[in-house]
């Protein structure tokens, strides 16, 4: 299906209207509150494009467009929507706040790895890095919401109201970003260890030794390694950055999946301390998880994005938490950009599936996270045509593993990257009960924001027509997978209807693949927002058909007598100036549209002359 941002989040749009809100009234429903993930990923299927879409927007009842308010009748018209909205943010904020402090429980979304045994309310409660990125992009939403609507509205209840809201969000947002800093992590590996073999087979691929692999890391990490090890701002403990100068160490970076077992608090001022409360003791293994490390590297950059900027949204003690974040967000880039690249010839990263190093994983889904964090840097550094055609390659191979692009076999195992989903065990957790996993579920939405976000960063047509044809392809294989019944008709997730071999979907929602799908149709609507990919050769063809034309028009005014101003051929003559004009103004950056216009200018010419009975081509 063709990818129309507009008319596909309209409709998710209604079909959230529907299932959430009854007659202005946010109803949260059965699984509401039990996990702080899924809420803030519910909200910000509203939140995100009401503030990243100005034809989306909500925070001013005067320009909130017709078909928009239609989408969302059920939460009241355009003037009523926004104060329902701060209503139903107020409660989220209240919602996952207990003892002191902002709360980011993963819920519902931890689960035993025996299923026999039951995960005690102490783990359900444990924060996740997935809940302290969504909350990073959330609470930047709202702030920049309630910034606006805070000018748009004069009843006094209502700016109180706001004025409630926007202190918890400011406090939600800055242990958010602490939290994020004090999951960030470095894990040392000696090469002779299992998790060094690991890493040393998976970048020599079979075809470097040991010794050499090791020498061409140290080479390619020479400068990172210093960064890191000499940063005071990372904050890492002594004893790594000791042995980060270890020539015979090897190392990774990243986000582990909550915080770290024995990382120091982060220093804030007193006012902000008894804001955020008691920064809680970290349960996690320092080992970098793939899966969480590209959800922290999503939510990162919303912090330092031109409208955060514009509008003013964080104070100086955030700021600063944000250049830390920052910092860590570019070091993680460069590390797995290089690794998914290294060597000379073939890529570990075409190498599908990825196998993780510690816990020996393997699976397309770990490809599609390194291909996610390349993506990333090269939208972070501008790629070569080289680098992104390769890449291109990548994504349309885990289309066709993933089977969204190919054919299922019987009994096929690819269907299990969508349902029951890849899963991770999560170290450390079996510290507080059951050991617990995490699952992922959201391979289809995710390979399709990667292939637009490629899109709209490929300056090369033909990439970008496989790509846009690739993202065109998961589009249709994800809208296929929505309820056609029930409560949530109109929302994901039913996987049995692509896949009928898997089996049927019990519990909530999947608001995870929802907010993914928002997120694409956000970054879908910056593709068509951006200027289209210039043709050299269609220019210089624009360019001869222009100059032609120009030619022939002024020779045309020159022979002809003038005609009156309000006769058909006066109204004619100012026509084809008028497409001439406009010619050359887009031929630099439309040069298509310009061929077309030029090629138009020139067929009326040959009608006039025609119609003065002028045969001769060279006008004699």
């Amino acid at each position: 299906m063709q990818i129309k941002p507009r008319q596909n989040l309209l409709e998710v749009w209604q079909a959230i209207g529907r299932h959430s809100f009854d007659n202005g009234e946010w109803d949260w429903g059965e699984w509401g509150g039990r996990s702080s993930v899924a809420d803030a990923e519910r909200l910000l299927c509203l939140m995100y494009p009401a503030t990243e879409i100005s034809a989306f927007r909500l925070d001013d009842p005067d320009t909130t467009q017709r078909d928009v308010e239609r989408a969302l009748r059920n939460a009241g018209d355009s003037t009523a929507i926004p104060g329902n909205l701060v209503k139903v943010l107020t409660h989220f904020m209240e919602q996952h706040r207990g003892e002191g402090r902002p709360t980011f429980a993963g819920g519902y979304y931890f689960s035993p790895e025996d299923p026999e045994q039951q995960l005690t309310q102490e783990q359900r409660d444990v924060g996740v890095v997935d809940a302290y990125s969504m909350s990073v992009t959330l609470c930047l939403a709202t702030l920049g919401f309630l910034k606006v609507y805070r000018g748009k509205t004069q009843r006094a209840s209502t700016l109180a109201q706001i004025e409630r809201l926007w202190e918890a969000t400011s406090a939600r947002l800055t242990a958010a970003m602490v939290s994020l800093l004090r999951s960030f992590t470095v894990n040392v590996v000696d090469v002779n260890g299992d998790q060094g073999q690991a890493l040393t087979r998976l970048l020599g691929q079979g075809r470097l030794s040991q010794r050499q692999v090791l020498q061409r890391f140290q080479e390619r990490f020479k400068q990172l390694r210093a960064v890191i090890s000499e940063s005071l701002i990372l904050g890492l403990d002594a004893d790594i950055t000791d042995e980060l100068r270890n020539e015979n160490r090897m190392f990774e970076c990243g986000w582990a999946w909550s915080l770290v077992q024995g990382a120091p608090d982060v220093e804030v001022e007193p006012e902000t301390a008894v804001a955020i409360g008691k920064q809680p003791e970290g349960v996690a293994h320092a080992v970098p998880y793939l899966y969480f490390t590209v959800v922290a590297l999503d939510g990162i950059p919303d912090l330092f994005s031109e409208r955060t900027l514009v509008l003013g949204l964080l104070n100086p003690e955030q700021q600063k938490l944000a250049d830390a974040l920052r910092l860590r967000w570019e070091i993680t880039q460069q590390y797995w950009s290089a690794v998914a690249r290294f060597g000379d010839g073939t890529w570990p990263l075409e190498e599908i599936p990825w196998r993780t190093t510690l816990q020996q994983l393997e699976s397309e889904y770990f490809s599609l996270s390194v291909a996610s964090i390349l993506v990333h840097d090269l939208v972070r550094r501008r790629a070569t045509d080289d680098d992104l055609t390769r890449t291109v390659a990548v994504m349309e191979r885990l289309a066709e593993r993933g089977r969204i692009t190919s054919g299922m076999t019987r009994d096929d195992p690819a269907i299990g990257l969508h349902n029951p989903g890849v899963t991770l065990p999560l170290l450390g957790s079996d510290a507080l009960g059951p050991p617990m996993k995490w699952t992922m579920t959201d391979f289809s939405a995710q390979l399709l924001k990667r292939t637009i976000q490629l899109c709209s960063l490929s300056r090369n047509i033909s990439s970008q027509d496989r790509l846009l044809q690739l993202a065109e392809s998961i589009l249709d294989h994800l809208w296929q997978r929505r309820l056609s019944e029930g409560h949530g008709v109109g929302l994901w997730d039913n996987v049995h209807a692509v896949y009928p071999e898997s089996p049927v979907r019990q519990g909530p929602l999947s608001w995870n693949i929802m907010e993914r799908i928002t997120e694409c149709m956000v970054a879908a609507h910056g593709l068509y927002d951006q200027k289209p990919v210039r043709s050299s050769e269609l220019t210089e063809l624009s360019k001869a058909l222009i100059s032609e034309a120009a030619h022939l028009f002024g020779r045309e005014q020159m022979e002809q007598a003038a005609p009156a101003l309000k006769s058909p051929q006066g109204e004619e003559i100012k026509a084809i100036e008028a497409d001439l004009r406009r010619a050359r103004r887009l031929v630099g950056d439309q040069p298509g549209t310009a061929y077309a216009l030029a090629l138009g200018v020139l067929t009326r010419l040959d009608t006039l002359a025609r119609a003065r009975g002028d045969a001769d081509p060279q006008g004699r």
